[in-house]
């Protein structure tokens, strides 16, 4: 048996139950012929890199399976006759599964996020003071300097 990652992506349009219905159907087909479902990570809705028949975002779903060699093209015809699905990509694994991702989380949480602001507020106000200590510095460098004997 050959190890399978398969991503897929579903129309937004559809309810949640018929989202999982569509989930739950595509694991039953590898199931019914002989594979095996290791893992199934739902992304979620995300947005396409292009748009696809006019729309825009899409709910992926990526996962993990131990097949026969002739399951993928059983699988992709059935991708296909679905309208729910947008896209799908069936790609042969070598090695192990990969161990499961955690979500994307945002750049910063908001303790950083934060501090990140008050370092920015600080950054800006530190020309400012600089600038008003140079004139300072400019009139003492420009001062007569007596030498002391």
């Amino acid at each position: 048996m050959n190890k399978y990652e398969v991503m897929y992506v579903i129309d937004t349009a559809l309810e949640d139950q018929l989202r999982s219905d569509v989930i739950a159907r595509f694991n039953a087909i590898v199931e019914n012929n002989g594979g095996k479902v290791e893992r199934v990570d739902e992304w979620g809705k995300r947005r396409l890199a292009y748009p696809i028949n006019y729309k825009t975002e899409g709910y992926y779903v990526l996962m993990y399976m131990s097949a026969p060699g002739d399951l993928p093209r059983e699988l992709e015809r059935n991708f296909k006759i679905n309208e729910s699905i947008l896209r799908y990509l069936v790609t042969r694994l070598e090695g192990e599964i990969p161990a499961k991702r955690e979500p994307l989380k945002p750049y910063a949480p908001k303790e950083q996020a934060e501090e990140v602001k008050e370092e920015v507020k600080e950054a800006e106000e530190a020309p400012v003071q600089a600038a008003e200590e140079a004139p300072a510095a400019e009139a003492e460098a420009e001062a007569p300097q007596t030498e002391i004997e």
